[in-house]
């Protein structure tokens, strides 16, 4: 066989096996980067916060909700669940902080995200306030 066949072959196998390279897997590690209030990036692997609806940085909320992030998270130690989606180049899963607090569910209950029942099952329903509805909703969430 072809260098070129048995490298395709190979190539292939990958993308076809890295959806599932994470699913179902913790991963700990160090909060590199804050993208928004829910994707950020642990030891550089974007990880978008399951079920957690957050305002884009150009929309209203979504400068002030990446800084609450970054002062909550950013540099610091987190544990996420990975549940294996993975959603443009960000895996999916849930984040707790060092105390072992749900990092989405500390996001919607400071009024910087709102609650995604598509995704979350309505889990975050209940850390919503008055604040984090009047958010924007996402179309994608319902």
């Amino acid at each position: 066989m072809p260098l070129q066949r048995i490298c395709l072959v190979a190539v292939v196998f990958l993308l076809v096996c890295a959806d599932q390279l994470f699913a179902g897997e913790w991963i700990e590690g160090r909060v590199t980067h804050v993208r928004d209030v829910d994707t950020i990036e642990v030891n550089d692997l974007p990880v978008r916060l399951n079920g957690v609806d957050g305002p884009e940085l150009d929309e209203r909320g979504g400068r002030a909700a990446k800084r609450w992030m970054q002062k909550l998270i950013l540099r610091k130690p987190v544990k996420c669940w990975l549940n294996g989606d993975n959603t443009y180049d960000r895996w999916v899963g849930t984040c707790y902080a060092a105390s072992d607090k749900d990092i989405g569910a500390l996001a919607i209950a400071a009024g910087h995200a709102r609650d995604c029942p598509r995704y979350s099952g309505g889990k975050y329903a209940e850390f919503e306030t008055d604040e984090s509805l009047r958010l924007p909703s996402h179309s994608y969430c319902r």
